[in-house]
């Protein structure tokens, strides 16, 4: 056991968040680079009805995953922490326990297709095979999750930013000549199971075979049942980026339903940039409560909510100021989509600092997070359906069709229950921890009226030359701004290579003279 003193453990805690971050800023490249083809494929061959049966299929399923998961993407760090027992034996149990509920999820589905398809034609794949996807999707999470725990983070992009997207892409091509009615979802099948084995193969690895481990069904239903908070939390935040696509499908045809994916597919690119640096934070969190030290976690929360809102904010200028075109590029038909887009990249970047909160709430104020999401919840659901008519009404006219004015609403009530959920949700930490948390520099708004600047110069030329060159100038404007006003010492560690924190002993003793 190694121990340091509380300089020297906040700064490898540092260095752990700043060696994540940087292979999931990569990752994030990957995963633009690989998810492009697929929605132009989708787009301009499958088309926007196909596109949008395919968005409302897997939003049941990842629902029943994130379900299935029953918390233990973020809980597993903490039970790594605190066991006595083989880790390889924790993972076991977290694995079976898993299999569990996934399979229970899985058998609902099947004999239930209806909350899939929405009454339209269900083949035999449809009926039997797809919703088994559930498996796979909760064991590659189950196993990344704690790889995670060990700082493996190029485990997760390889599974999740290189071999998942790619396979779904090829896949996509293969299956329009073998099963074009099913080839959208037979193709999700296909990058689920290669991101699975992607993601078992370096978890046996790391871990190994746990000899000895005996399922016991006590633990699995203590550890089950611990978890609740963790589970219900994390599905009420899933939910609160897919209840937009529910109240589309309830209100409107496939065709906006598809448009609207492809929107929320580009605003997710973003969201991954907060989103993956959770299996690496959950940790870092975790050993700094631990040794009760409170401030190390509000630094924490501040280090790496300021690294996701300025990398995010300059994405979503970058997609943003050129969303016509960005949509337009899956197809025509799509370019109506744009509202909807801009919206839901503001809806990211406000979200980040609850986000960033609630990896620290879910472990000290589990019940108050909950109560908070789930009002955010409500506040999204109350707002959603008024927004709608609104757009409907003031925005429908010629060249822009009702539909699509209308399907920006869900977007905007997003954003704005997101928005809220980060001002209670950053309030109470601080609270807790007696420390601020806020990753807000002023540095953000000259970064932001710049690169807007660019944008609007930008947004004159001609929709290729705008796509390229002006994404580019917009992106270069808005790094240079922040590089040179936001970025402290602190801060630029996230951009220098340097040698990782040891993390074949996870867990780390304080100095308490020191501390």
């Amino acid at each position: 056991m190694t121990t340091l003193n509380k300089e020297e453990a906040e700064a490898k805690d540092i260095a752990i968040l700043a060696k994540g971050g940087r292979t999931n800023v990569f990752g994030f490249l990957l995963r633009l680079a690989a998810r492009i083809p697929f929605l132009f494929i989708a787009g301009r061959i499958y088309g926007a009805d196909a596109l949008g049966r395919f968005a409302y299929a897997i939003l049941v399923t990842e629902f029943t995953a994130q379900l299935a998961t029953l918390g233990l993407t973020r809980g597993l760090a903490e039970k790594l922490a605190r066991t006595k027992k083989d880790e390889n034996h924790v993972v076991g149990d977290a694995l079976l326990l898993s299999l569990i509920t996934a399979s229970i999820g899985a058998v609902i589905l099947s004999f239930l297709p209806i909350l899939m398809f929405r009454g339209a034609p269900v083949s035999f794949a449809d009926h039997w095979l797809f919703p088994w996807v559930v498996v796979p999707l909760v064991w590659a999470d189950i196993a990344l999750a704690a790889l995670a725990f060990y700082g493996d983070i190029a485990a997760s992009v390889k599974a999740q930013a290189i071999i998942e997207p790619w396979v779904l892409s090829i896949s996509s091509v293969i299956f329009i000549w073998i099963a074009p009615h099913e080839g959208l979802l037979l193709s999700y099948v296909a990058s689920a199971v290669a991101a699975l084995a992607a993601s078992l193969y370096p978890l046996l690895k790391r871990f190994g075979w746990p000899h000895g481990w005996r399922p016991h069904i006590p633990t699995l239903f203590s550890l089950a049942r611990r978890n609740i908070p963790l589970a219900a939390a994390d599905a009420i935040e899933w939910s609160s980026r897919r209840l937009d696509i529910v109240l589309l499908g309830i209100f409107f045809s496939s065709s906006v339903v598809g448009i609207y994916y492809v929107a929320q597919q580009v605003a997710s690119l973003v969201q991954k940039l907060k989103t993956s640096f959770d299996p690496i934070l959950g940790p870092v969190i975790t050993r700094s409560l631990e040794a009760g030290d409170k401030a190390a976690v509000a630094n924490q929360v501040r280090q790496v909510g300021f690294w996701i809102i300025a990398a995010q904010t300059g994405v979503t200028l970058a997609l943003g100021l050129t969303s016509h075109g960005v949509m337009g590029l899956v197809g025509p038909r799509f370019a109506g989509g744009d509202g909807a887009l801009c919206f839901l990249l503001v809806a990211e970047v406000v979200a980040a600092t609850a986000v960033i909160s609630e990896a620290a709430l879910i472990y000290i104020a589990p019940k108050t997070n909950m109560a908070i999401s789930i009002a955010m919840l409500s506040l999204q659901a109350a707002l959603s359906i008024p927004l709608i008519s609104v757009l409907h009404k003031h925005l429908g006219h010629n060249p822009l069709p009702s539909d699509l004015a209308a399907a920006a609403g869900p977007a905007l009530a997003l954003a704005i229950s997101l928005g809220t959920g980060s001002i209670l949700k950053s309030c109470l930490l601080r609270r807790l921890l007696k420390a601020p948390v806020s990753p807000w520099k002023w540095a953000l708004l000259p970064a932001v009226i710049g690169a807007g600047a660019v944008g609007m110069v930008a947004r004159q030329f001609p929709e290729w030359l705008e796509l390229s060159l002006g994404v580019i100038m917009i992106l270069v404007s808005y790094s240079s701004i922040i590089w040179y006003l936001g970025f402290s010492a602190e801060d630029r560690m996230l951009f220098k290579r340097q040698k990782m924190p040891d993390l074949t002993e996870p867990m780390m003793e304080i100095d308490e003279e020191e501390a």
